[in-house]
């Protein structure tokens, strides 16, 4: 363990600033690369140093790894959660950012990508995780890479609270199992993993006990609050014609089908093995669930089971 500033890159999306959150718990100096004219006021109250650059400016970069000791990124452009997010975020400023810690010598770059990122090239956002991983070890650059599952937190919330519609939508089969993590869990090993002996060069994917259906979220949250919350199925065919038709001006559409033809498979499974071995025992679907929806000021009964 070493006391230089942690980096963190995406520090105002939800995953980022819940990650200096914990860096901050962890007693660490945290440094986070903001863009101009961004709000970074709640991470400066927090004591989170501020360096003002952009992934796309390779000189920010380096200026902004300026005595750091590592660097932990949660940024990514296809999500479009903030301004100024573009999928090349995820191709020229990822690679910006790599060539710049490759040249800054930091100690450990922790990545954020994402589950089976190297067995999907026909999923943009995916593949090009799997590129910055290879250009990490290409470099010689001491990186650990975490590939976590679907934001349940995240994906369930589009529309509104599910809990008062009385509903959760998905897209495509809701019996199709699949790994699901929570923001705050990943938050937390991606902090953990600054400091871990033994992670140089690992591809850790991260998920729960089990991969589940959305069905199967539905009735686990069902038990926990006596409510019945139904699963609004989208077919995957109606997001297959709107990705091809809306491709020539909105590739993220296409991006998007490819992503949920992926899920259909039911391949989108981690293998938690060395999540165990470094982080500990991975929380059961239940807990997490009961996690998700208390986070939502959902009363959760106390004669309700958190195990399968």
């Amino acid at each position: 363990m070493t006391d230089g500033p942690v980096l963190v890159v995406g520090g105002t999306g939800m995953l980022g600033s819940q990650v200096a959150t914990e860096l901050l718990k962890r007693g660490k100096q945290v440094r986070a690369l903001v863009r101009q004219g961004s709000d970074a006021s709640v991470l400066e109250a927090s004591g989170v140093e501020i360096a003002r650059g952009d992934m796309m400016d390779p000189w920010s970069l380096l200026r902004a790894m300026e005595g750091i000791d590592a660097v932990i990124t949660s940024a990514a452009g296809y999500t479009r959660h903030r301004k100024g997010d573009t999928p090349k975020t995820d191709t020229v400023g990822n690679i910006n950012l790599v060539e710049a810690a490759s040249r800054s010598g930091v100690r450990r770059f922790v990545l954020t990508s994402i589950l089976t990122c190297d067995q999907t090239p026909q999923v943009p956002h995916f593949w090009h995780k799997k590129l910055t991983e290879d250009r990490l070890q290409e470099l010689g650059v001491p990186f650990v890479a975490l590939r976590p599952g679907a934001f349940l937190d995240q994906v369930t919330r589009f529309g509104g609270d599910p809990f008062r519609k009385g509903r959760l939508t998905w897209i495509g089969s809701p019996r199709i199992p699949l790994t699901f993590v929570l923001t705050a869990d990943l938050a937390g090993y991606l902090a953990e993993a600054v400091d871990l002996p033994g992670l140089e060069g690992r591809r850790i994917d991260i998920g729960w006990d089990r991969p589940v259906g959305m069905q199967d979220v539905a009735d686990i949250a069902g038990r926990l609050t006596g409510r019945t919350l139904r699963v609004r199925s989208v077919p995957t065919g109606i997001v297959r014609a709107a990705g091809t038709l809306l491709a020539p001006v909105n590739p993220t559409a296409k991006d998007l089908a490819a992503m949920i033809a992926w899920f259909q498979t039911g391949r989108y499974v981690a293998d938690t093995t060395l999540q165990r071995q470094f982080f500990g025992e991975p929380p059961t679907a239940e807990l997490a669930i009961r996690r998700f929806v208390t986070g939502l000021g959902q009363t959760v009964r106390t004669q309700a089971r958190d195990k399968p």
